[in-house]
């Protein structure tokens, strides 16, 4: 319960925008067809659900009720975390969506939205460990391995706040998506996975105790979605986002997904 408090008050917190007056003040971008890049395997933000087949979860919700509100047709499409960023700067999808921080080095190449959600780094272990149970006991525990995805922030969080700083540290294991790690988790070849409490807690709630969140968060980052640099639909995209907030349809969303709906199920 005092998770769920705690996701909760990270995600409203993100008030930051000057709330639009209604629907009717956002831009009409008459129909066109703007092409949106995922990784899907980001629950729930974003993810292929097991039972349907059907690509689901916040992300996709928001980004369809912001197409619906700016009046254009998404065109979704699919790519893996490591080329996402630099194909949007390449002008090969004009948005992309996947739980991406907002980060200075990262505006060099691409154009953030505003912040649509705020998330804070944790722990994500087996159900049974017990030989560490927050950053500093893990650091002090010299065969513990973490896994990774090269370049994200629970990469650069294990590598500067957790260990030494060495982005060569053996005891960091890289793979290709999110869903590895937490793969070689389970199956025991790493015994953490950094992650945010929004997709931790989608890893929880599905693993039948599993799995388990440790330790405090390690840190807070705030999320959104990228475009090519100068693109014309930031503008529009953050008076979307804006009014989301102003109407409570941010909140409707982080409850579906955050609370009600259970990975799985």
């Amino acid at each position: 319960m005092l998770f769920r408090r705690a996701v909760l008050a990270g995600l409203s917190a993100l008030a930051l925008l000057p709330l639009a007056a209604n629907a009717t003040d956002l831009p009409d971008l008459g129909g066109k067809t703007v092409v949106v890049v995922t990784e899907n395997a980001y629950p729930p933000l974003q993810f292929v659900d097991p039972k349907s087949g059907q690509q689901i979860g916040w992300e996709y919700d928001a980004m369809n009720e912001i197409a619906k509100r700016l009046n254009f047709t998404v065109e979704y499409q699919n790519t893996s975390w490591d080329a996402m960023i630099q194909a949007v700067s390449d002008n090969q999808f004009q948005i992309g969506m996947t739980g991406i921080t907002i980060k200075e080095d990262r505006k060099e190449k691409v154009d953030f939205s505003e912040p649509y959600m705020r998330s804070e780094q944790f722990m994500l272990v087996r159900g049974d460990e017990s030989r560490f149970t927050d950053g500093k006991s893990f650091a002090e525990f010299e065969d513990g391995l973490v896994g990774a995805q090269p370049g994200t922030t629970p990469f650069y969080t294990a590598v500067y706040e957790i260990l030494d700083g060495n982005e060569q540290n053996p005891r960091i294991k890289l793979f290709e998506t999110f869903g590895a790690t937490v793969q070689a988790l389970k199956t025991g070849d790493v015994d953490v996975v950094l992650t945010d409490g929004t997709a931790g807690k989608g890893y929880v709630d599905a693993s039948n105790g599993g799995l388990k969140l440790v330790g405090g968060p390690l840190g807070s980052e705030d999320f959104g979605f990228i475009f090519p640099k100068g693109s014309e639909l930031v503008a529009p995209v953050n008076a979307a986002i804006a009014a989301m907030k102003a109407d409570g349809t941010i909140e409707t969303l982080n409850k579906k997904w955050f609370l009600d709906y259970k990975m799985g199920e």
